[in-house]
């Protein structure tokens, strides 16, 4: 339990008849200020509640401190230790001030004459003078405060929680890590000198971390090394303040780090959500279009603009020998079985192969190799992708057998021409598809292949660059065309 005030008061009566005769000429005038705290608040002891009388205890406890360095002519004055008691002591005189100050005009006095000597003390002439009470604005944050000394901890969650912000502290940088892990923090308020893991250790783990380095630190320290300010900040600190702080100025950096924080969390789930939106759109439209031909319209949108181009591209048809006759006798639902079990596995080989799949026109399939991305081995992928395909018809036969379906065996043809490809349609409603004389070239070869059977034309035998086994080679007249067309089998050992 807290001992009373006029218990406590006495035990830090500040005597200031050893000043040390070579400080500075602020000493003197600081120590005045504060050997008066003592008797003042002494006289006023019944009317503080228990918290007011803790931050009293706090400020004498610093000015005791303060006191002893500054009068201890034996041992040089650590100036971070320095930095410190002032920090503390300037900490809690403002918050008495703002706390009791304003109802006691001796009081508010005694507070304003002690803040403008520890003015003088710092030499902060670059800021508003202390006795000016600021408040600025912000956003309620989740603060990380790490300090070794338990009272700068205290002095600035009391500051910053009377802000709105909910702020937690670590005394070393080990805990100050594993807070960052379990707690989402804003912004951290980082103590370079610290005993174990310093700041400095502490800041280069932050900014290293994948999902922590975003945050922004702010390093707070009594020493005004530049060399080491400069490390600090390319080391990835936010900002870098003095010790003893101005509040004011920590509220406005606390409130520039909040934001930053923010902005930085809407970006992250804007990216996430881009990225769930992109995948949505491959996953749904990879269903009808090829993977080359989603990800140019995801990343070049001017591809969505109707219009083509000439492509040289090898055009590949397949198609189930009597497949009309065969759903026949079949119920409905055993022909969508047989023909999903069949266009499922036939797409993931064409797409394996780097192919186009223009449309499925009922068990027939028509693919193109070399739009919308031409490659030098667009006819031997087109080959090799056929030959794929009829191997495959001996698993899928396997599986319609042990169903009680029928066997099934396709035709494909392959034929190397000049179309235009491109986005044909309206603006309402269009495709990625191709446009020529050799598409209807494909498609009358395609005619008079039989089960099992490859044929190719003598332009795709001509685009080979591989070595494939080339059986009988004719002569074929079809309906529609005038030429004469020179047609290829391509050897097959699994049909």
């Amino acid at each position: 339990m807290m001992a009373p005030l006029s218990r406590r008061c006495p035990t830090h009566k500040i005597m200031t008849t050893s000043t040390n005769l070579t400080a500075p000429p602020w000493t003197a005038r600081l120590l005045s200020e504060v050997s008066a705290l003592p008797e003042v608040f002494s006289a006023r002891r019944d009317t503080f509640s228990a918290e007011t009388a803790e931050d009293i205890s706090h400020l004498l406890e610093a000015a005791r401190r303060l006191e002893s360095m500054l009068n201890n002519t034996d041992q040089p004055t650590n100036n971070h230790d320095m930095m410190n008691v002032l920090t503390a002591l300037r900490g809690y005189a403002e918050i008495l001030r703002e706390d009791i100050g304003s109802a006691d005009p001796t009081l508010d006095a005694r507070f304003s004459s002690l803040l403008s000597a520890m003015q003088a003390a710092h030499n902060d002439d670059s800021v508003q003078e202390m006795v000016e009470s600021r408040v600025i604005p912000a956003e309620p944050g989740f603060i990380l405060a790490v300090d070794d000394l338990q009272e700068n901890r205290e002095l600035v969650a009391r500051n910053l929680s009377r802000s709105g912000h909910l702020v937690i502290t670590a005394a070393s940088g080990e805990e100050a890590l594993r807070a960052l892990e379990q707690s989402d923090v804003d912004v951290v308020l980082l103590d370079l000198l610290m005993p174990g893991m310093d700041g400095r250790e502490v800041l280069r783990r932050i900014k290293e971390h994948p999902e922590w380095r975003a945050t922004p630190v702010i390093v707070i320290s009594g020493s005004q090394d530049m060399d080491g300010i400069i490390e600090c900040i390319e080391a990835g600190a936010d900002d870098y303040l003095f010790k003893p702080f101005n509040p004011v100025l920590l509220q406005a950096r606390i409130k520039a780090g909040i934001e930053r924080k923010r902005w930085h969390d809407k970006e992250e789930q804007y990216r996430q959500q881009l990225e769930r939106n992109e995948k949505f759109i491959r996953a749904t439209f990879g269903r009808y279009l090829s993977d080359e031909i989603v990800t140019d319209i995801l990343e070049r949108p001017e591809g969505l603009e109707l219009g083509g181009d000439l492509r040289r591209v090898s055009i590949m048809l397949s198609d189930i020998r009597g497949f009309t006759s065969l759903s026949e006798s079949l119920e409905p639902a055993q022909v969508v079985t047989m023909l999903n079990r069949y266009l499922g596995k036939m797409t993931d080989i064409i797409m394996a192969h780097q192919g186009t799949i223009d449309e499925f026109i009922g068990d027939a399939i028509l693919a193109v190799f070399g739009a919308p991305q031409h490659r030098d081995d667009d006819a031997d992928r087109a080959v090799n992708c056929a030959l794929e395909m009829q191997a495959a018809m001996v698993e899928i036969n396997a599986l319609n057998v042990a169903e009680g379906f029928p066997a099934i065996y396709t035709g494909i043809a392959i034929n190397t021409g000049d179309v235009i490809a491109g986005n044909i349609g309206s603006e309402r409603r269009s495709k990625y598809g191709f446009v020529g004389h050799p598409m209807n070239v494909t498609s009358r070869i395609e005619d008079v292949t039989r089960g099992g059977e490859i044929l190719i034309s003598d332009s795709t035998l001509k685009s080979l660059k591989g070595e494939f086994t080339v059986g009988r080679s004719e002569e074929i007249n079809v309906k529609g065309i005038d030429e004469t067309l020179l047609v290829h089998e391509i050897i097959t050992e699994n049909v």
